[in-house]
């Protein structure tokens, strides 16, 4: 069973994921700001406290092989991550995990976020292949136009629109996409 395989530094042209660093904080309270990362997110980062358990709660959810949280990069636009991709496995051997990211607004609208959540997705199907993951899932509310595009551009098809459920006020989508040869 491979449930903590090691960080890697994932590339997609000029874009790059990486582990979360301390030195990374002021971009992600930065990015925090945002009021569209703030309405998407289910764990805000107000001040620097709650960006350094941020930070923890990533290191600690690698550590456990669950949560394995990547800071985006794009070299275009220098070394200050512009976003953030994770996976969340609800336990080791899951078949299917949980996708999510946000970008910071300077990188939206630069193709950023798909090819982050791609490199993303081909790193969890390698690294957890043997550990049974078959299935990635992102979830977004539906206002979300956004995310549907950026979703689709990663190669998650659309599934189903799943009703409102604490903390989200409105219904959402859910998209998939399986690993190669598992009908994806």
């Amino acid at each position: 069973m491979n449930s903590q395989p090691r960080a890697p530094l994932l590339m997609s042209g000029s874009v790059r994921l990486r582990p979360w660093r301390r030195g990374d904080l002021p971009s992600l309270l930065d990015a925090y700001r945002d009021p569209a990362i703030q309405a998407g997110s289910r764990a805000p980062v107000a001040d620097e406290e709650a960006a350094e358990r941020w930070l923890r709660d990533q290191q600690e959810g690698r550590a456990s092989g669950l949560r394995h949280s990547f800071a985006v990069v794009d070299t275009a636009l220098g070394e200050r991550p512009v976003g953030n991709v994770v996976l969340v496995r609800s336990a080791p051997g899951s078949q299917a995990a949980e996708v999510g990211y946000w970008t910071a607004a300077p990188a939206r609208g630069r193709g950023i976020a798909p090819r982050a959540l791609a490199a993303l997705t081909g790193w969890a199907f390698t690294a957890f292949a043997g550990d049974g993951l078959v299935t990635l899932e992102l979830l977004h509310q539906v206002d979300n136009a956004a995310s549907c595009r950026v979703a689709e551009k990663a190669g998650y098809g659309f599934v189903d629109v799943l009703p409102a459920s604490p903390p989200w006020p409105l219904d959402g989508h859910r998209h998939a996409r399986r690993a190669a040869g598992h009908g994806g």
